[in-house]
């Protein structure tokens, strides 16, 4: 499977199974029920894929304008902490305000998503390209 096809399917699988996944371990960390846990898994897929459209629209308006071209290690720094701190800035306020706990709890909330969507990121890429095949520009 290639193109479109290949990326619809993959957002479609990937956002579904992280917010089974990430509702199951926000009810199991918070104490929430299965409905709060879930909308909140919902919203912060929605606000991440909002951000990673958004961040990344930016960052590559930004990059088309630098006289270096590529991507060097540490303008992939750059890119990563610059992702991950605005989406913490997003869904730290939304948790804390969802979950009715202070800001330093959400945090750590956060961190625990984080430290999840790293390990369910590697995890979920190897095995969707075990399952449909490599995309062509890796193949």
């Amino acid at each position: 499977m290639q193109g479109i096809a290949r990326k619809i399917v993959y957002i479609g699988l990937y956002e579904g199974l992280a917010i089974v996944f990430a509702s199951l371990g926000l009810a199991a960390l918070s104490g929430a029920g299965a409905a709060t846990s879930t909308a909140l898994a919902v919203a912060t897929s929605v606000v991440a894929v909002l951000w990673n459209l958004a961040y990344n629209t930016a960052f590559e308006a930004w990059e088309s304008r630098q006289a270096r071209r590529g991507r060097s290690l540490a303008r992939r720094v750059a890119h990563a902490i610059g992702f991950e701190g605005g989406l913490a800035a997003l869904l730290v306020p939304l948790i804390a305000w969802w979950l009715d706990i202070g800001l330093w709890e959400a945090l750590l909330f956060d961190a625990a998503l984080l430290v999840f969507f790293l390990v369910y990121t590697f995890a979920f890429n190897w095995g969707f390209d075990r399952l449909f095949g490599l995309p062509a520009a890796a193949a």
